[in-house]
């Protein structure tokens, strides 16, 4: 018995050992996670800290004139970013109305309408397209779309729209070839992969089941991907696209090279622009002066709280959607 009662206490010595060393390796797991996730919040914080600091002497000088304020002259030191804040929303903005319905498009073809065989090819020829390096866009768009377009496609709709009242103003001349309008196609282009590749993955997540209904019932493709696919992936939609708002909201070098970098708001969408992250690429370099360095940190400062808003926003978004979703279920 005692022989018994001994080798009893060993194993379950033996058994709270084990767990002790699982328990210890849990322990400095789960330290390890947090202080990975803490240090993504230092950073986080760090960059927020460091652009107040160089921005604050050009808040001192100018305040909130500089949101609203047109006026750019280094030589002067007269700085504001309402022509810069105002060219990085419409750029992204027509970017955006060109590439989601597109990249919807693209993803409802992958899916459902493209030969099987054909799907990955495809696929993967579209995804390519993020890894091209943005510099390119820009030669890319400099050196092929601006000439085009001043020849071709912006004088043919100048001419077009020249007798309708509020787009004579919005398509108004003369075709430079580049500015906002260039710009934006070249961004649509950049985040298309993002909007078609994450819309293509929901898409693909779609019980079958509920598409086989929809047909059983009669439907048509496009009354199955209307009425059935999107209201079920209508979150991660969203998602994609509000990943590739924010990539284009902070893309600089594509930009710089065909927007123009023009300091001015002309309700043209063919007239010379600028963006935030195009005036700090061009100008950060050459900046002289104390005022003129702060000016610019304070544009990137600008554009961090433009770029969180937009996602945070995203997320409160797709909340609401998913709210929504659970309440109609």
């Amino acid at each position: 018995m005692n022989d018994i009662a001994l080798t009893e206490n060993l194993v379950a010595a033996g058994r709270a050992h084990v767990v002790r060393r699982f328990g210890m390796k849990d322990a400095r797991f789960h330290g390890l996670t947090a202080a990975a996730a803490l240090l993504v919040i230092a950073i986080f914080g760090g960059v927020i800290v460091s652009l107040i600091i160089g921005a604050l002497p050009a808040i001192r000088q100018f305040g909130f004139s500089f949101l609203y304020s047109e006026a750019w002259n280094p030589v002067t030191e007269k700085f504001g970013a309402l022509a810069s804040i105002y060219g990085t929303l419409i750029t992204s903005a027509l970017a955006m109305i060109i590439a989601v319905p597109v990249g919807i498009g693209i993803a409802i073809f992958l899916t459902e309408i493209c030969p099987r065989p054909l799907r990955r090819p495809i696929g993967i020829a579209i995804e390519l397209l993020a890894g091209i390096p943005s510099i390119i866009y820009g030669i890319w768009g400099l050196f092929v779309f601006a000439p085009a377009f001043q020849t071709t496609l912006q004088p043919w709709l100048i001419r077009l729209a020249s007798d309708i009242p509020f787009l004579r103003n919005v398509l108004a001349g003369p075709p430079y070839g580049i500015g906002i309008f260039t710009a934006s196609l070249i961004l649509s282009i950049m985040i298309l992969p993002f909007i078609s590749a994450v819309t293509r993955d929901v898409f693909e997540t779609v019980p079958p089941m509920l598409k086989e209904a929809a047909y059983g019932l009669g439907c048509t493709t496009w009354e199955v991907m209307w009425r059935v696919v999107l209201p079920f992936a209508r979150s991660g939609v969203v998602g994609g696209a509000m990943l590739a708002l924010g990539r284009a909201l902070g893309e600089t070098m594509a930009v710089t090279f065909v927007i123009g970098n023009a300091h001015h708001i002309q309700s043209s969408i063919f007239a010379p622009g600028t963006t935030i992250s195009a005036t700090i690429a061009n100008e950060f370099s050459e900046a002289v002066g104390d005022l003129y360095i702060s000016s610019l940190i304070e544009m990137g400062l600008i554009l961090f709280f433009i770029t969180f808003v937009v996602l945070a926003a995203a997320q409160l978004m797709l909340r609401a959607l998913e709210r929504r979703a659970g309440g109609l279920s």
